[in-house]
């Protein structure tokens, strides 16, 4: 199952949103404050929370799933006081937030709170119609944050979970994901393809002990993830999470700007191993602030029928933007269609600033 559209009303910087979603790949980006990054992270805070609800110990009920979706967004948004309703889009008065989330076989499940509520939410639809188990149902979320946490595993875990520190849940989350055994017996050949694009770009592979990660180089030994490159870091994240089938068929994968941290050389075969793993099975959301990575999947977008791969991908471009004062949304399939796209037209300025340099005094 794989996540189709979100629908958002007065949720944080949004009067009103309305986005479709690829199967497969989308590629999200947009200027600095409009609302990428709280689009993915509310997508994965309401997966995530239904997936603790129903894969908890004890029954799923109705209740228990309110307190899951209502403590992940208050661990993933950190608003003051924990009180969600400062998640409402801030206006005089009373306010109320929709957000309507669709799945692939047409069933929707809606969330509501009003700016006043600390801890309550109005849950409808798909969620709660039979309670279904997560694990055969809904889509597994992973999500990967900008800076990389493999490194600080070992003792992440504990501190986050007995005392109060500045970072949202989302490091805590793949923290405990990084620290699942292996499974028993052989990766899939689509794992293997994946791991193999991955293992390319480090020119190695990943080893876990107690509870440490080393990088093990071809021709160098290992190395403490410490002594790592932190672009290096996050690639090795990746590859263990397929290792232990927490990226596997059904997931989707929520990459908050890859690039970080990332030499342009490696921008490519990120992207390559990225879209192994879509032909996996896995939904992709990716945002991003760069040209090489805009592009990169663009080309493969473009020419997808000449690299000879069996299984076509849908790609999904979207540009948030601001417009009279209120976030919008443009989508396409393929990047020059974006009217909107501050990326190229960062780019372009530069360009025209050099020629201006060069031969603006002739």
């Amino acid at each position: 199952m794989t996540i189709n559209r979100v629908k958002l009303d007065n949720f944080m910087i949004f009067d009103h949103l309305d986005i479709e979603f690829s199967p497969n790949i989308n590629i999200v980006s947009g200027e600095n404050n409009t609302g990428k990054t709280a689009v993915i992270k509310l997508i994965y805070s309401l997966l995530k929370g239904y997936s603790e609800a129903c894969l908890s110990k004890g029954d799923v009920t109705k209740e228990k799933i309110e307190s899951k979706l209502v403590s992940k967004l208050q661990g993933v948004f950190r608003p003051d006081k924990d009180a969600v309703g400062r998640l409402v889009n801030r206006r005089q008065g009373s306010n109320h937030a929709d957000i309507v989330l669709w799945f692939d076989d047409y069933s929707k499940t809606k969330i509501a709170f009003g700016n006043r509520q600390e801890k309550h939410l109005e849950i409808e639809g798909a969620f709660f119609d039979g309670l279904k188990s997560f694990e055969s149902e809904y889509p597994q979320p992973v999500y990967i944050p900008p800076k990389e946490i493999i490194s600080a595993t070992e003792n992440f875990e504990s501190l986050y979970a007995d005392y109060h520190i500045a970072f949202e849940e989302t490091y805590y989350d793949l923290t405990r994901l990084l620290g699942r055994p292996l499974r028993k017996g052989p990766n899939t050949a689509e794992q293997k393809q994946v791991l193999k694009s991955f293992e390319q770009i480090v020119n190695g592979s990943i080893i876990q002990r107690d509870r440490k990660f080393y990088l093990k180089v071809k021709g160098a030994g290992e190395f403490e993830m410490g002594l790592v490159s932190e672009g290096y870091r996050k690639i090795v994240t990746i590859m263990y999470l397929i290792l232990s089938g927490s990226l596997s068929k059904n997931a989707v994968l929520f990459w908050d700007e890859p690039e970080t941290n990332m030499n342009p050389k490696m921008i490519r075969p990120l992207v390559d191993a990225i879209i192994e793993l879509a032909r996996m099975g896995v939904q992709v959301f990716v945002t991003t602030h760069d040209y090489f990575v805009q592009q990169c999947f663009n080309m493969a977008a473009l020419y997808a029928e000449d690299n000879g791969k069996q299984k076509s991908l849908n790609y999904n471009f979207l540009s948030l933007y601001k417009s009279e004062n209120e976030i919008r949304c443009e989508q396409a399939s393929n990047l020059s269609d974006l009217k909107h796209n501050p990326v190229m037209e960062e780019f372009d300025l530069l360009y025209d600033r050099e020629q201006e340099m060069m031969y603006g005094s002739r």
